[in-house]
Parts: C-alpha cells; structure tokens; sequence
C-alpha cells in the first residue's frame, strides 16, 4: 500500500505552536480546519494538495480553504 493522503497542511498556532497533519480527501481537510480555527492564525495556514499537477502548481493563486 502506498501513501494515501492527498492535503499536506502545515499551520502556525497562536500560541507558537506549529500543526502539522496529513488529509485524505476535501471533506477531511475541511473538517480539521473547522475544528481547529480558533486555535490557528488563518493567515499562516499552507495547504498543499499531492496530486495538483505541475502546470497548475506554477499559476495556481487560489486558496484551498
């Protein structure tokens, strides 16, 4: 079996701390940044996605959440 997270988000705290957790699909990413969202400075937060193809990486703008 291989690696089968798709979201990698790396998130700074308010409290300094630093978050780090992998996500299988949208709707678990989206919970844990729901649960989560007091604790995070929103600003900070780095969502990237395994599976985005390179051509999209190089003009991609938009924010995953």
């Amino acid at each position: 079996m291989g690696n089968t997270c798709r979201y990698v988000v790396n998130a700074l705290g308010k409290g300094g701390e630093t978050y780090y957790t992998l996500c299988k699909d949208k709707q678990e990413l989206q919970n844990w940044i729901t649960n989560n969202r007091e604790k995070l400075i929103m600003e900070e937060l780095m969502i990237k996605d395994k599976q985005q193809n390179l051509f999209s990486k190089w003009f991609s703008f938009k924010k995953l959440y």
